[in-house]
């Protein structure tokens, strides 16, 4: 018989047999596994053991994935390079130019046979398609380096994603030793410890439990958090969070096999079949359909993904469900951005229509009114041409290297902020850092070190600011204590030896419970022998942790008959629940109010403003015989459910201070956000004093501003109405002048967040970045502008809910995420105050060209080539600055700041007149103040002249020594500093330089140009050297008295969310009276591209689908459920 490891090949139990078992649910889940004989019979078919898990070994591990399958769902492959060619072929710009482009090719060919048709110069007839050509080319390129733009940002998304899977990881019993290995190596077998704040990286049958809760709503949509446990629910399924409790569970499925994994599977094959459907329809659309008007929902065919079970665990899809599926909410900038790329499409598009109509009007006027000429076959050629110099300048205008530019930006300081310790989950939190106004943060590892200890004790009624030993304490509150705190904290929680002699030790699992454990270890007793005799089986009920709770509780069997409740939590909420105390010697005493009082007045109180956290350890027995005056008597077991009674009369064992030192660095981090204009506030669960000690220490409370400090208590009361609802005119009066928020739920820190983003307080709205890293911080981090979730003591579901990863958990860190952030805004804007430059200047060249000598000064090729500059090169140049400390000495913009400060309209107007002079200048007398020959009024088929050459490459050099003044826009009048610490700037700026050259000497036909003498050179050089010199009077102009409708952009992300889903096709009622015009879609869709391509549309659905990323099961299921829905959607555009 084959062996593997000393164990038979074959298992007890197939792969089919275990997703059966998985597919039932409640009491049925727990007949099936008593079917195959209960779940220590199934450890042992899996040849497992439920304490020591599996041995490890390499040869184990890889059979089990060969017969059980591996833990990971396979992406969808990547786009090929092919394939992002064929979509950047879309492009409505793009395609109109080709087919001018090709039509002006094949007239160049088409010889009229009239004989009255005009002799053209034997070469221009050589020469005449080789605008055409070039044209073609042009496009060519630009669609190429789309392509490759959309190609290495795919490869870089799909790193960052790889990145922060491999992040997660989960802990695991091999070999009698628990270890963290990442999601990916667990396999079928394997023993895993589950507890508050997991998300589940695969299905299993718990095997131990304790007050477990998981929330199973991205598998089922039921909000209600579902109690599990060996007796009454025991399967536990992936992707889905435990929300409070802990346990101990065996692996039965992976990847593909978990209940998650057949979501997804279902999910690619659904979205195969609508792609194949919708190209079906697509070539069918003429099969005489009816449209579908007003259509209900509710009557859509039921999707055959999901099976709805007799417990009414089916999804509810209301159609306002669907609908605010639909709607996603915009970032900061990418408002501002669709705002302002919809105002520059439409005039762009007004000037370029003008344009056409102008020239042909001229043309025909002329040929054909004034000159009589009769209709030839030979025009057409004319009026093509005219049409491309329009669509050339609707090129020019609608700024399509905006995208470019954002993402370049983006993905540059991502990577970059990685090594900052910020691990970016999405790109557009990454800018919004830069516009935040207030940071919540939390006390516990982000604002201190996260490494606690116990430095006082009151035991006894004997303070101790020094550790005791256990001789000093009475014998039987020493055996309570220690056993106590031993037993009632998470068997995660333990202290394991330094990795080096000389290290501290390495507490590993819950921080304030590892503190705890080192006091009893500094007692001189052994937890682990402790535990090892009472084992996590041998509990008859835990009460978990909880927000709400603020205390733990176990409970254990007395050897001699009965139980012993065990207890630990916050010392004020502990102490009210005791009856009685040990006072002097180990006597028992009766623990009065008088007492209670004194206790927080004279221990308690003096701890917490010494920044302790004070944690109060109790018990209570319940026994079936005589009981003592602080012991229960009872007959039968008690109702543990009846937490009331239970954690009641209860008595206080002792007091422990724990220090979590404030971490170094933070009191300069938060003194840099100050300066910065951005407040910081502390959202903490501890005690008032405690956070008041912290945040004096941090610099968060100055000592002479005004400032408030709440309890959650005071808090709520003073933001509700008398009917108990939250009031924004009363959070208003609130916030502003709050700076520290303790003894808070995460609820109260959710209410907090929604009150300072939804306020209208001050001018330029607040944008909101918060910390957080337990589960029940999700919603907060959601509903932030910017969540941050730590990567050490977070949990899974804070990483989910979040923006950023802190993957040091160290609050320095936002402070270099706010840098970036300011980085990127200030590098786009940059880039919009170079470009809207050029839009301006050619725009207006070629309309102004076209009425007065009925050309365009500027050629098409020639614009494309501008195009090139300003659109690839330019974003290139600029997006890749690296920030400056100098980034953190202004206030931040806020949400409705615009985007185009006066100072920046200032620089564009003021450079646009300069060029337009300068070209307006050599276009009318250029030729006579040069003393060449006039390019005005040339015929068509005329070749190119040194005049419009010298207009083409004037205006180049302008562009170029502009990109240098466009490097600052807060009015600064250095503009070479910094010049040389980017080398990807001067390089480009060069290499562009070199190919205006090569193009102006050697261009000829293809780019219209003549080659130019030197002295010709030396004028365009000193004409672009001018646009410095012009900087630096445009700087001398004050700001402030230029008036404020010259700035530009300016946007809140409510106001354009119709606009955007109008560009990615999403139309709120399905009623076609009330759908946009197809011309209206189409414009946007054009313009808002840099959304779906960026910040979270294209590119994000191309991303890999992560198993159990951010509510992706949600998608999975939501698409199964929406996908009819779509495909009528579909009928309906199509008809």
């Amino acid at each position: 018989m084959a062996t593997i490891d000393g164990r038979p090949a074959q298992y007890g139990i197939t792969l089919k047999q275990l997703r059966e078992v998985m597919e039932h649910r409640g009491r049925e889940g727990v007949a099936k596994i008593i079917e195959f004989g209960g779940v220590g019979e199934l450890c042992r078919k899996l040849y497992t053991s439920p304490n020591d898990g599996l041995s490890g070994s390499r040869s184990d591990i890889d059979h089990r994935r060969e017969t059980f399958g591996s833990n990971v769902i396979p992406p969808k492959p990547p786009k090929t390079f092919l394939t992002l060619v064929w979509e950047a072929l879309q492009d409505v710009t793009l395609i109109i130019l080709e087919v001018a482009a090709l039509v002006s090719l094949g007239l160049s060919f088409y010889k009229p046979a009239d004989e009255d048709a005009p002799v053209l110069q034997e070469e221009d007839e050589h020469h005449g398609w080789i605008e055409g050509l070039a044209i073609l080319i042009s496009v060519i390129v630009v669609v190429f380096v789309t392509a490759f733009n959309d190609y290495s940002k795919e490869r870089q998304f799909r790193g960052l994603q790889s990145r922060i899977e491999g992040e997660h990881k989960f802990s695991v019993i091999r070999s009698g030793e628990v270890c963290q290995i990442s999601v990916g190596d667990i396999v079928v077998g394997d023993i895993a410890q589950i507890k508050y704040g997991d998300l589940l990286p695969a299905d299993g049958c718990l095997i131990q439990s304790n007050d477990l809760k998981v929330d199973e709503s991205s598998l089922t949509g039921e909000s209600d958090h579902v109690k599990k446990g060996v007796d009454i629910d025991p399967m536990v399924l992936s992707g889905t969070h435990v929300m409070e409790g802990s346990g101990k569970m065996i692996v039965t499925a992976v990847g593909v096999n978990s209940q998650a994994g057949i979501i997804f599977t279902l999910l690619g094959a659904a979205v195969d079949e609508q792609e194949a459907e919708i190209k079906k329809m697509k070539k069918g659309g003429e099969d005489g359909r009816a449209p579908v008007k007003n259509m209900d929902i509710d009557s859509l065919p039921p999707s055959d993904g999901l099976k709805s079970d007799s417990d009414g665990n089916h999804i509810q899809q209301t159609s306002s469900a669907v609908e605010s599926s639909h709607k996603k909410e915009k970032s900061v900038l990418q408002a501002k951005l669709t705002k302002l790329a919809i105002q520059i499409g439409y005039a762009g598009s007004t000037i370029a229509v003008l344009t056409v109509i102008i020239l042909i009007i001229q043309f025909c006027i002329k040929t054909f009114v004034i000159e009589e000429k009769p209709w030839k076959n030979i025009y057409a050629n004319n009026l093509v041409k005219h049409l491309i110099i329009g669509v050339t300048v609707l090129v020019v205008a609608v700024p399509e290297g905006l995208p470019l530019a954002v993402t370049l930006s983006l993905a540059y300081s991502v990577k970059k902020m990685m090594k900052d310790n910020n691990l970016v989950r999405h790109l557009d939190a990454c800018e919004t850092m830069g516009n935040a106004t207030a940071i919540c943060s939390d006390k516990t590892g982000t604002l201190t070190t996260n490494r606690m200890t116990v430095v006082q004790s009151y035991i006894c009624e004997k303070l101790c600011k020094v550790l005791p030993t256990l001789n000093d304490i009475p014998q039987n509150v020493g055996n309570l204590i220690t056993t106590g705190i031993s037993v009632n904290s998470a068997y995660t929680s333990n202290i394991l030896p330094g990795v080096n002699p000389g290290d501290l030790p390495n507490q590993v699992g819950n921080k304030t419970e590892c503190a705890l454990l080192g006091f009893v270890q500094g007692l001189g007793v052994k937890y682990q022998s402790i535990r090892d005799e009472i084992t996590e089986d041998k509990f008859t009920r835990v009460y978990t942790f909880n927000s709400v709770r603020k205390s733990m509780g176990t409970v254990i069997p007395r050897s001699n008959g009965g139980y012993r409740l065990f207890s630990k939590g916050a010392s004020e909420i502990m102490l009210k629940k005791c009856a009685f105390i040990y006072g002097h010697d180990g006597t028992l005493e009766k623990f009065t109010r008088d007492m209670q009082e004194r206790l927080i007045r004279e221990v308690i109180e003096p701890m917490a403003c010494d920044g302790l956290r004070t944690i109060s350890v109790a018990y209570r027995d319940f026994v079936p015989g005589k009981a003592a005056i602080n012991e229960v008597h009872i007959d039968n077991e008690p109702n543990w459910d009846d937490e009331e009674n239970i954690m009641t009369n209860l008595t206080c064992l002792c007091v422990v201070g724990i220090e979590d030192p404030v971490r170094p660095e933070v009191p300069d981090a938060i003194r840099k956000c100050q300066r910065a204009g951005i407040t910081v506030r502390m959202v903490t669960g501890d005690n008032i004093n405690t956070a008041r000690s912290i945040a004096s220490k941090c610099g968060i409370l100055r000592p002479n501003d005004d400032f408030l400090i709440l309890e959650g208590k005071e808090f709520n009361r003073r933001i509700r109405d008398t009917n108990g609802d939250i009031q924004q005119h009363l959070i208003d009066k609130v916030w502003p002048k709050l700076r520290v928020l303790a003894r808070s739920s995460p609820t109260d820190k959710y209410t907090l967040v929604k009150g300072i983003i939804d306020s209208t307080v001050s001018d330029n709205r607040e944008v909101v970045a918060v910390t957080g890293d337990g589960t029940n911080d999700g919603p907060a981090l959601k509903k932030a502008d910017v969540g941050f979730a730590m990567g050490i003591a977070g949990t899974d579901v804070a990483k989910e809910a979040s923006d950023i990863i802190l993957t040091d958990d160290n609050f320095s860190s936002i402070v270099k995420a706010v840098m970036w952030g300011r980085n990127v805004y200030d590098s786009i804007a940059k880039f919009l105050q170079f470009q809207l430059t050029v839009n301006v200047v050619a725009v207006i060249v070629a309309f102004i060209g076209a009425c007065a000598v009925q050309d365009s000064p500027l050629k098409a090729v020639q614009m494309l080539w501008v195009n090139l500059i300003m659109d690839t090169l330019a974003s290139l140049a600029l997006a890749t600055e690296l920030p400056t400390p100098d980034l953190l000495l202004r206030k931040p913009y806020g949400r409705t700041k615009p985007l185009i400060s006066r100072t920046m309209m200032k620089n564009i107007l003021g450079q646009a007149l300069y060029q337009l002079f300068i070209i307006f200048g050599l276009l009318f007398v250029g030729d006579w103040i040069l003393d060449i020959e006039s390019g005005r009024g040339q015929d068509l088929g005329a070749g190119p002249t040194q005049h419009f050459t010298i207009i083409f490459n004037t205006f180049v050099m302008m562009t170029l020594f502009n990109e240098i003044n466009a490097r600052k826009i807060h009015g600064q009048r250095n503009v070479i500093e910094g010049l040389f610490t980017n080398p990807i700037f001067y390089t480009i700026w060069i290499f562009t330089m070199i190919s205006q050259v090569i193009i102006i000497q050697y261009g000829k036909m293809a780019f219209s140009t003549k080659a130019l003498s030197l002295d010709q050179w030396l004028w365009c050089i000193f004409f672009g050297i001018g646009t410095l010199v012009w900087g630096q009077l445009i700087t001398s102009v004050p700001t402030r008295k230029l008036p404020k409708i010259l700035s530009w952009g300016r946007g809140h992300p409510d106001e354009y969310t119709d606009a955007m889903n109008l560009g990615e096709e999403r139309f709120d009622s399905i009623d076609s009276d009330k759908k946009p015009r197809a011309g209206q879609i189409l414009w946007i869709r054009g313009l808002t591209r840099l959304q779906t391509q960026v910040i979270g549309g294209e590119l994000q659905e191309r991303l890999i689908p992560v198993p159990y990323s951010k509510s992706n099961t949600d998608q999975a299921v939501r698409f199964l459920q929406l996908s009819s829905l779509c495909y009528y959607c579909f009928v309906l555009e199509t008809n």
